[in-house]
């Protein structure tokens, strides 16, 4: 499902010559701070969240780590991505936020930088992911941490799952996309 997109919100050079944008042609940071294209996960099933580390919701962590484990052989991942915007809740540096993560939930799936998911500076790889699937009563906004986006292996965004979701909830529909 290719959407059309005002230039601005893609990374340089990513531009289609019919105007189409894929989950694939945004770059995000890795903990490092060095860009990594979404290109790397064509042809997997991915859920995409925004995290942190000082959330009523952290706890899934250990969810979401159960399925990374039980289902990253068959062609699935999850992206986290720590976001300071609720509240505050992911204030540490990246280097404290994977400690954690590593320690405390025992995380082993990608962790990339910090990023804004809502506002002026939001990434554009969350403008384009609430474009494509919207929250309660069609609301564009993420509301809280752990929210979370289903996409296929072909790049398109299948469903959004609320904070409240917990991880083993949304393993009916990633089954699904695997078979």
């Amino acid at each position: 499902m290719n959407i059309k997109r005002e230039p601005a919100s893609l990374s340089p050079g990513s531009q289609r010559k019919d105007d189409s944008v894929s989950l694939y042609d945004f770059k995000v940071e890795n903990e490092m701070g060095f860009e990594e294209d979404l290109e790397q996960y064509r042809g997997k099933v991915l859920l995409i969240v925004n995290t942190a580390s000082k959330c009523g919701f952290t706890p899934q962590y250990e969810g979401l780590q159960r399925l990374y484990e039980k289902y990253r052989e068959s062609g699935f991942t999850i992206l986290g991505f720590p976001c300071n915007q609720f509240k505050h809740q992911e204030p540490g540096s990246m280097e404290e936020i994977k400690e954690f993560c590593s320690l405390q939930y025992g995380v082993t799936f990608p962790i990339y930088n910090k990023l804004e998911v809502n506002g002026k500076n939001t990434h554009p790889l969350f403008r384009f992911l609430k474009d494509e699937a919207r929250g309660f009563a069609g609301t564009k906004a993420i509301k809280w941490n752990f929210t979370k986006f289903l996409v296929d292996q072909e790049g398109n965004v299948i469903k959004r799952f609320s904070p409240a979701t917990e991880p083993a909830d949304i393993e009916p529909d990633i089954q699904q996309l695997l078979n």
